[in-house]
C-alpha cells in the first residue's frame, strides 16, 4: 500500500513486526515487502516492541498475541499511550470473544486470524491505516456490538504492572526473576503480587495461570 504526502511524494506504510519466532517473522517480512510494505523495525518480545515502536514511530504494529514477557494485548495498550499514532494489529489463533474484547478494549485497530494472514493482513493494513477497525470474517460480530454499546463488558480489575507481573509469574517466573525483568525491587514485584491476588481473591499460582489464560495474559 502506499499514500502520498501533500507534496504528491509517494510513502510507503512502514510497520513494525513483532513474534518471538524468527522463522514467522521472516515469512511475514517477505510476504509484506512483496506487497509494497517497508518492515522497518522487528521485535521478539512484547517489550522489545515497545522500545522499537518509540524509536522507529511505525505507522503499523503487527504483534503477536502471545508474545513473551509482555503480552500482544498489554503491548497494544501501552503503545496507545507511548505511540499514540502507531496503529496496532494482533495476529492470534483465537476467535473466542474473550480474547476479542480484551484487544478492541486495548485500542487495537486490527484482529487477524492467523489461519487468514494470507487473505487479510494487507486489507487490515489498509483498512487501518484509513482510520477503520479491521476483523477477521469469522470474528463475532455480537461481540463487536457489545464492545461498541459497552455492554457486558467488566472492567480490568488490575493495573498494568499488575497484569505484568501476573504474566511473568504465568510464564514461570519466580517473584525475583520477575522483578529483574520489569527492573523493579524483590519487595516491589511481591508487593504487585500480593495486591493482584487480593484484587482477584486468588491465592494459588494455579488458579492464576488459569485466570491469566482465560483472560488471554498468557496463551494455553
Amino acid at each position: 500500500m502506499a499514500s502520498y504526502s501533500g507534496l504528491g511524494k509517494k510513502m510507503t506504510t512502514r510497520l513494525l513486526l513483532a513474534d518471538d519466532h524468527a522463522l514467522v517473522r521472516q515469512g511475514l517480512k517477505e510476504f509484506l515487502e512483496r506487497q509494497g510494505f517497508q518492515v522497518v523495525c522487528e521485535a521478539s518480545n512484547g517489550q522489545e516492541s515497545l522500545q522499537m515502536a518509540m524509536k522507529a514511530q511505525p505507522d503499523v504494529a503487527i504483534i503477536d498475541i502471545g508474545m513473551p514477557l509482555l503480552n500482544g494485548v498489554d503491548a497494544a495498550r501501552q503503545l496507545k499511550k507511548s505511540s499514540p499514532k502507531t496503529k496496532v494489529i494482533l495476529l492470534t489463533q483465537h476467535d473466542d470473544d474473550q480474547y476479542v474484547t480484551e484487544a478492541l478494549r486495548a485500542g487495537v485497530s486490527g484482529y487477524v486470524l492467523k489461519s487468514q494472514v494470507a487473505n487479510d493482513l494487507v486489507h487490515a493494513i489498509r483498512e487501518v491505516c484509513r482510520g477503520s477497525v479491521y476483523l477477521s470474517s469469522s470474528i463475532s460480530r455480537a461481540v463487536v456490538g457489545a464492545y461498541r454499546s459497552k455492554t457486558d463488558i467488566p472492567g480490568d480489575p488490575l493495573s498494568a504492572r499488575e497484569r505484568q507481573v501476573l504474566q511473568l509469574v504465568s510464564e514461570g517466573k519466580s517473584t525475583r526473576e520477575a522483578a529483574e525483568q520489569l527492573g523493579v525491587s524483590v519487595k516491589t514485584a511481591e508487593s504487585h503480587r500480593t495486591r493482584l491476588m487480593q484484587k482477584l481473591d486468588i491465592h494459588e499460582t494455579a488458579s492464576l495461570v488459569r485466570y491469566a489464560i482465560r483472560h488471554g495474559i498468557v496463551q494455553p
